[in-house]
């Protein structure tokens, strides 16, 4: 089966890179130092300090594991200042006929992801359909329960 890519801006890359490095080189050691010293207080089976330093470093290193691998299927795409369609990094402001509102998102890489702020990935089914398409286009989105929905591009930046 072949890797997932993650399509991302060079910025984005970079970022992720930045981030890497930061948990490598500062976090692990951190880490590392933490869990020696709770050593040094004797008893492991009833040391909470221990406990906590191990699963910070369960948790550091399986975000190093997934940032390495984003890193690693990164497909890295030049940013587009085209606001004739929809790409990656757009803005673009929709009209949703079923709920009589609008929204506006922003299409970022799946790194990038922040919901509750209108940032969605390029390959959600909103911004996958939402791609390449132009002001006045009406869009299909396509559900995961295979129920769908139209939504009319007002504008993109």
């Amino acid at each position: 089966m072949a890797d997932q890519q993650f399509v991302m801006t060079q910025k984005n890359y970079d970022d992720l890179k930045k981030e890497l490095d930061y948990l490598v080189k500062v976090k692990r050691p951190e880490i590392i130092e933490r869990i020696a010293e709770a050593r040094s207080h004797g008893d492991l089976s009833e040391n909470a300090e221990y406990d906590a330093a191990r699963e910070e470093q369960r948790s550091n290193e399986g975000k190093i594991a997934e940032l390495e691998y984003q890193i690693k299927n990164a497909d890295v795409r030049e940013e587009v200042t085209d606001n004739s369609y929809v790409h990656l990094n757009s803005v673009v402001k929709v009209y949703d006929s079923d709920m009589e509102e609008e929204a506006t998102y922003t299409i970022t890489s799946v790194t990038d992801v922040d919901v509750m702020n209108g940032k969605i990935s390029v390959e959600s089914p909103v911004g996958a359909a939402l791609l390449k398409k132009k002001k006045g286009d009406k869009v299909t989105v396509s559900c995961p329960d295979g129920s769908s929905y139209t939504l009319k591009i007002l504008s993109i930046k």
